[in-house]
């Protein structure tokens, strides 16, 4: 049986790369529904998504996509793993505070049994900021799962931790949860 990977892209230079794991996932054998924040559309179209995994993109809360679903129940119940990538320091904050004021923070709010895993991508000031880094440990304390960011030249021309994790990295990780083997 194919399984569901929910993608949440948010508004990150680092969104050209959720390209490249919807476009793995797709290779690889599994359904990709993706969600873009408002953010996220300022960097990619969703027609690239769509074109890559033969799904619909929501953009939108109130969008009547299929009026006979509640779409961000039906799209949490269908997800066998949500992946969160990139994670803007912004999203993190909303999760860990349980903030549901669009689709993609709607839908992780409704996960009841798909684990979530988190991306971060974004300037090492801001990730080593001590909110964002609490924001983490709450989350991981409720059982959600971080992929690390990675040491590299940022969009800003810094050099540090904050870059999004190597599209492999992620790749081995999640499939291997959904395929039920530990990754290392």
């Amino acid at each position: 049986m194919m399984k569901n990977i929910l993608l949440c892209v948010t508004g990150s230079i680092a969104a050209y790369k959720a390209a490249e794991l919807a476009n793995r996932f797709v290779k690889d054998g599994y359904n990709v529904d993706v969600i873009m924040s408002d953010s996220a559309l300022e960097f990619i179209t969703p027609l690239t998504f769509q074109s890559l995994t033969k799904n619909k993109v929501y953009t939108s809360m109130f969008n009547e996509y299929e009026p006979e679903q509640v779409k961000h129940i039906s799209l949490a119940k269908k997800a066998d793993l949500c992946l969160v990538a990139p994670a803007t320091a912004n999203i993190i904050g909303k999760i860990a505070s349980g903030i549901a004021d669009d689709m993609a923070t709607t839908v992780i709010m409704a996960l009841a049994h798909a684990p979530v895993f988190i991306c971060p991508a974004m300037n090492t000031n801001m990730y080593e900021n001590p909110i964002v880094q609490r924001n983490m440990k709450t989350l991981e304390e409720l059982g959600y799962h971080f992929i690390e960011p990675k040491e590299s030249r940022l969009a800003c021309g810094d050099l540090g931790k904050g870059a999004l994790a190597a599209v492999e990295d992620i790749v081995v990780t999640v499939e291997s949860q959904l395929e039920g083997k530990e990754s290392s």
